[in-house]
């Protein structure tokens, strides 16, 4: 299939050599891997460099609050469960502000994929540190180091039970669109955590530095249906950096246990007459 009709036509406003052109791409890939109609994919994002790519994807697209990402997906997929919806945006947006969402809805098991740019770097804001920057990670806002320990997404999602945690780097365009596409058709919530360099912020974990580091999952022989086999692998030491399908599994979606979004999609249901509402408003008169 042509990847090419996913790809907007307009000026991309990243810096030369980030790693979301080439996010952007694998996205592009793998919704023509799985032939979607781009009028039936709902590209979610919220604020940031990498959230810029709801604009720049042939797809509906949602630009909703900081850190709101994944609460904005979550209540399209629930009211259009026939569209496929993918919540995509940065580490800050996602794992900071948007981290109490990502937990619940992880937790709820919501049908959804979510794509995070991890750059370790809040791009937009000028190279703060992100909860995925590690324990002295310097910036020109931590001079002296970041203070916290790292976020490891990976972890949290396998021990949420996650049905499928994956990680990607965005240097591997194929690789990373196969990972995507996975994701997309496993029913539940996915998460794609993909790494790439800031070119302009962060100068430590460069392409050369994770070229040194990746690891491919299949190549080792990893079983993701294993639990504590996927635990292990994310909670590794981060000496060497695990690329593929970390976890994978079922459970019943949110949807699944919820009778009031049996039947039709919420949103394609006829509203009610007034004179049926009247009555209920009442109640609360």
């Amino acid at each position: 299939m042509n990847e090419e009709r996913y790809l907007a036509e307009v000026d991309l406003a990243w810096c030369p050599g980030c790693g979301n052109f080439a996010i952007r791409k694998s996205l592009a890939r793998a919704l023509a891997q799985l032939d979607l109609p781009p009028h039936k994919v709902v590209l979610v994002t919220g604020i940031g460099q990498a959230a810029k790519i709801a604009h720049y994807v042939n797809a509906n697209g949602f630009n909703g609050l900081h850190g709101r990402t994944v609460a904005a997906a979550a209540g399209i997929k629930l009211a259009r469960p026939d569209l496929t919806v993918i919540a995509e945006s940065g580490d800050g947006d996602l794992y900071g502000e948007g981290g109490n969402h990502l937990l619940h809805n992880i937790r709820r098991n919501v049908d959804l994929t979510v794509i995070a740019h991890d750059n370790r770097v809040y791009g937009l804001t000028k190279g703060q540190a992100s909860p995925t920057a590690p324990r002295g990670y310097r910036t020109r806002a931590q001079p002296a180091g970041s203070p916290s320990a790292a976020l490891k997404p990976l972890a949290l999602a396998v021990a949420l039970d996650a049905p499928f945690v994956a990680q990607a780097f965005s240097g591997e365009i194929e690789r990373t669109a196969d990972v995507i596409a996975q994701a997309i058709r496993h029913k539940g919530f996915s998460l794609v955590n993909v790494l790439h360099p800031c070119p302009t912020w962060n100068r430590i974990q460069t392409f050369a530095w994770y070229w040194e580091r990746l690891v491919h999952l299949e190549e080792r022989g990893h079983d993701p249906s294993d639990r504590a086999a996927a635990f292990a692998v994310a909670t590794g030491s981060g000496e060497e950096i695990p690329i593929g399908v970390v976890y994978r599994t079922d459970r019943p979606t949110f949807a699944d246990g919820h009778p009031v979004l049996a039947g039709d999609p919420l949103g394609l249901r006829a509203l009610p007459a007034p004179n049926e509402v009247r009555p209920l408003l009442a109640e609360f008169a």
